[in-house]
């Protein structure tokens, strides 16, 4: 049996879009936002394809300041984006976001590339650029629940340190659950895609534990530095 990964053709791949427009249908039936599932949809198309053909010239000029620069984007769009929960103290709150994002995120990203991987060079596009993905992708989703949840309390009439709690134990649901689930409900997409290239599941294994205890240890640490950092904003 071939070990290679199968190319997907884009007619082929068109498939895969047909249930998705069918649950948009749907939603826009039933009064629901349609049309920003819609355009987050079209949107991860663009970015997507848009991401294959920078990260195919990433790999090829195998350059630190081309790494930096493409880790300096991540931090700062993760951070606005988690921030989108609560529009209205976005600004506010922006830099906070930042500083948490690159602290909790940058300092996990750093032991598990330079502690476990001992990457060489230091950049190693192809596993520095996919780790970094992985890590501020969960700081967002993290610091975005956070967030969200931090203010509703706030509004309640909650004192800051039951609402600091409150919003941390939010943050880290899904993380959490992905922890109990993993192996016995669903295979992780990184464990996945390992597999299907041939790698034995073994040693795709041992990647994912290590996957996911930087996801849960950057997210936790990035949550709790911005709750930490936000205070005084809600005296």
């Amino acid at each position: 049996m071939d070990s290679s990964i199968q190319f997907i053709p884009y007619s082929r791949l068109f498939l895969a879009l047909i249930p998705a427009l069918a649950v948009i249908g749907i939603l826009h039936r039933w009064s629901v936002d349609g049309g920003n599932a819609l355009y987050s949809l079209l949107r991860m198309v663009v970015q997507l394809l848009m991401v294959g053909y920078v990260l195919v010239y990433i790999f090829r000029t195998d350059n630190s300041w081309v790494v930096l620069t493409v880790l300096s984007v991540m931090v700062f769009a993760s951070s606005w984006i988690a921030l989108r929960t609560i529009r209205e103290r976005r600004r506010a709150l922006y830099i906070e976001a930042v500083i948490a994002t690159l602290g909790g995120g940058g300092a996990t990203l750093v032991l598990v590339t330079q502690g476990v991987l001992s990457l060489d060079p230091w950049y190693f596009p192809r596993y520095f650029i996919p780790l970094a993905g992985m890590i501020f992708a969960g700081v967002m989703n993290s610091i975005s629940l956070a967030a969200e949840r931090l203010v509703a309390e706030i509004d309640k009439g909650s004192l800051f340190p039951e609402a600091r709690s409150i919003a941390l134990n939010a943050a880290l649901i899904p993380i959490i659950n992905s922890l109990f689930a993993v192996g016995l409900v669903s295979l992780p997409g990184m464990m996945t895609g390992q597999i299907l290239s041939g790698i034995s599941p073994l040693v795709a294994v041992n990647y994912q534990i290590l996957v996911m205890l930087m996801i849960f240890t950057a997210a936790g640490l990035s949550t709790v530095c911005f709750l930490v950092l936000v205070r005084s904003e809600f005296k």
